[in-house]
């Protein structure tokens, strides 16, 4: 079960990449998962998921601008790929498994990035704007964050 919660919080970091891992940090920071005497147990400190949260938070924002590069292009595709595979790796400890957490996280990344580039895409001609889609997309993203860390425990 835990590698199914791995690659879904990678699919999250595929449709925002700061999202994940400040999910992940929260869940560690408030008690939901326990990352004590590990090598992540910095995500539970009292300032990681602030940071993150800000992160993802002008990511967020980001998003909307014009001038923002496509999440395929290799900057963006591979900031995904590794914070699904950090975010995966993590909650991959829970279950005692961060390798495989790891790889699972990594391939939810990069269905999340592409399968959310071409939902958005519909969407964005559907809504005959691009702006509709993307709040859609960040609400999805921070919904099933929370879900999938949630569901962990």
């Amino acid at each position: 079960m835990i590698y199914l919660f791995a690659l879904l919080i990678g699919v999250v970091a595929g449709l925002r990449a700061f999202t994940a891992p400040a999910a992940v940090s929260w869940a560690a920071a408030i008690g939901w998962i326990d990352l004590s005497g590990t090598w992540a147990a910095f995500m539970g400190a009292t300032i990681t998921p602030w940071i993150l949260t800000l992160a993802a938070l002008a990511e967020l924002v980001g998003d909307k601008l014009p001038n923002t590069p496509s999440r395929k292009v290799p900057m963006q595709f591979g900031a995904r790929i590794l914070m699904g595979a950090f975010s995966g790796a993590v909650l991959g400890l829970v279950g005692g498994e961060w390798i495989g957490g790891l790889v699972a996280g990594a391939v939810g990344a990069v269905i999340g990035t592409l399968g959310g580039a071409a939902v958005r895409s519909r969407l964005a001609a559907a809504f005959g704007r691009d702006l509709p889609a993307a709040l859609i997309e960040d609400v999805v993203a921070i919904v099933a964050a929370i879900l999938i860390v949630m569901w962990v425990v």
